[in-house]
């Protein structure tokens, strides 16, 4: 199998809403890709204005040929004046169809709480459901590479029985 830490990229892209809040779930899923073998050196990591960018330059990235993997990480809250899950809708729509049209695997880690404020109980807890959610992305991540590397060099499929 390819030398994953010499040849392989991955896009993050991330929303700069809430980004205090979701540097925790970036640096969550950094630690798991290091983990899996992974130079921290071959995860570029964009930041854009809201949710609602990210699809576009996931398929920028995907069309540039330089990644193997995209993922995108947002906290869309309802802010009490517009309805937020129509962004979140978007972004993952956008996010599917990035996935489809360019053979590229793109994770959605844009999170979509159905309450949120900002205090001291609601921010502690989506801190940590956030570094849930990087490990998470880090491992569906990787699971998928993993998994279209084994079927381009046509090996057999990991027989789930045998790997529980």
């Amino acid at each position: 199998m390819r030398n994953k830490t010499q040849t392989r990229r991955i896009a993050y892209i991330q929303s700069s809403w809430h980004s205090a809040l979701l540097a925790h779930s970036r640096l969550a899923f950094y630690d798991r890709m290091a983990h899996y073998g992974w130079a921290l050196n071959r995860i570029d990591t964009y930041d854009v204005p809201g949710a609602f960018e990210i699809p576009l330059l996931a398929k920028r990235a995907a069309l540039s040929g330089r990644y193997d993997a995209i993922v995108g990480a947002a906290l869309v809250v309802d802010g009490g004046i517009y309805r937020h899950e129509f962004v979140a809708q978007a972004v993952v729509d956008g996010l599917m169809r990035v996935q489809l049209e360019t053979n590229v695997p793109v994770f959605s880690m844009s999170l979509t709480p159905h309450h949120f404020h900002s205090h001291g109980d609601h921010e502690k807890f989506f801190s940590d459901h956030l570094k849930h959610k990087g490990r998470e992305g880090a491992d569906a991540c990787e699971g998928m590479l993993d998994a279209l590397n084994r079927f381009e060099l046509d090996l057999p499929p990991q027989d789930l029985d045998q790997a529980a």
